[in-house]
């Protein structure tokens, strides 16, 4: 039976030091970080398979490449509140926010109430897993319809003005990746983008600005007919 130990053992093995400058350029937390890429996460955790309890045991060792493994093992359907809380609560870099929301909490039941408790919340790497959750969403569910989309739009209109690096760039994302869905989607994103061109914010300039260049693009628009 694979252990914690068994894993963090590996994560070693795959360790690159040498990585960790170039992460710290890209805004990624180095502290308690290996540099092991994220494919070579990905295979480890493929050969691991699913395993709730090993996931709580990995995420509580605090090695960064731990905790992404943790999120691609462990099993939406047992994630509770409590613990979706409790990692969030831990977050310290954006590559662990992005993975962990991309790998799992996008998967739980709790998904879309999570956004709206996050989208409230102060701490910069909460406030970005509500946004990163609602592009998640955009890009995996594909069962849930428009509506639950535009009853985010308002959601995404009130965090335009955070200039946090880190929240801004996920409401863009946020915006993008809804706008990127389908052609009535695509519309309404535009629509909301121009909008918030118009708020009183170099944030919210920036985020208007960025997600029109993005979903106007004639890829996203041919794709989208």
């Amino acid at each position: 039976m694979t252990s914690t130990k068994d894993i963090i053992q590996k994560l070693k093995l795959k360790a690159r030091p040498d990585q960790l400058e170039g992460m710290a350029r890209y805004g990624m937390t180095v502290e308690n970080r290996l540099g092991v890429s994220v494919p070579d996460m990905r295979k480890m955790a493929k050969e691991i398979g699913k395993k709730h309890q090993l996931a709580l045991q990995l995420w509580r060792t605090g090695i960064s490449e731990a905790r992404m493994v943790a999120a691609m093992i462990d099993i939406p359907e047992e994630v509770t509140e409590e613990q979706m809380e409790e990692w969030v609560r831990d977050f310290n870099s954006w590559d662990v926010c992005d993975q962990v929301c991309m790998n799992c909490f996008d998967k739980t039941p709790l998904a879309w109430k999570k956004i709206l408790d996050w989208a409230e919340r102060d701490e910069e790497y909460v406030k970005r897993a509500a946004f990163a959750l609602i592009a998640c969403l955009a890009w995996h569910d594909k069962t849930a319809p428009d509506e639950k989309f535009i009853e985010l739009i308002p959601v995404i209109k009130k965090a335009t003005t955070d200039p946090r690096n880190y929240v801004k760039k996920a409401v863009s994302w946020a915006l993008r990746h809804i706008g990127k869905r389908n052609k009535n989607l695509n519309k309404l994103a535009i629509k909301a983008a121009k909008e918030i061109q118009q708020i009183d914010s170099k944030t919210a300039k920036w985020i208007g600005s960025d997600v029109i260049r993005d979903i106007t693009r004639e890829s996203i628009q041919n794709r989208l007919k």
